[in-house]
């Protein structure tokens, strides 16, 4: 068995680590009893899912992200580059096959990326809030998740560097479920429970009237 094949197996292993554990959590979540609110509707709760997954993502609508751009665009910016790091992965097989546009592409945004990862690394440490509410999860999350984008930035680059890519991948991949970087999950139940809740009570996303803000 060669070094690729190896730290492919290896990849595929940390995947199905990362599918189980993530189906095995919400599995957990969706044991817990429901409770409904028995607040009196005063608004209509399909309107504010809209709004929580449509404009109550945008970054004038939050304070945190309203007062901090540059720290919000190095969030998308990571993010983006997680994204396409993970088609990088899903599509190696194929790489050689992909349009010369493509890969440049890719090659450009995992590039800014794994700087935007690795530069919220930096800023944990620098900034004081930042560094006293951080555990070591926070820093082990972002350091396995920038390597990763770096990594598929560096095999569209220098397609040799596969096997560590791999082996990676495999590492982040099979951390995912016990680590923070599972919020990927729980970001869509947060923000389903966010909309309905608040747009139930005609906080979020409801038309001029009585109770819209």
């Amino acid at each position: 068995m060669n070094k690729l094949t190896l730290t492919r197996l290896v990849a595929i292993l940390g995947l199905v680590v990362c599918v189980a554990g993530i189906a095995f959590r919400l599995e957990e979540i969706m044991r817990r009893p429901y409770r409904k609110d028995l607040s009196r509707p005063r608004g209509d709760a399909r309107r504010g899912l809209l709004y929580a997954f449509t404009l109550g993502l945008a970054p004038w609508e939050k304070e945190s992200t309203r007062l901090h751009w540059l720290a919000y665009l190095r969030g998308i910016v990571f993010h983006v580059g997680i994204f396409v790091a993970l088609l990088v992965f899903f599509a190696s097989p194929w790489l050689a096959a992909l349009p010369l546009v493509v890969v440049m592409a890719g090659t450009a945004i995992t590039a800014v990326g794994a700087v935007a990862g690795f530069a919220g690394i930096w800023l944990r440490r620098a900034e004081e809030n930042l560094r006293a509410l951080s555990l070591p999860d926070d820093y082990l999350s972002v350091l396995v998740t920038s390597l990763f984008v770096t990594l598929a930035f560096a095999v569209l680059v220098w397609p040799a560097s596969l096997p560590l890519f791999y082996l990676v991948s495999g590492v982040m991949l099979a951390y995912i479920p016990f680590s923070k970087i599972r919020h990927c999950v729980y970001f869509f139940y947060s923000r389903f429970f966010f909309g309905q809740g608040f747009g139930h009570r005609g906080v979020i996303g409801q038309p001029p009237g009585e109770y819209a803000e």
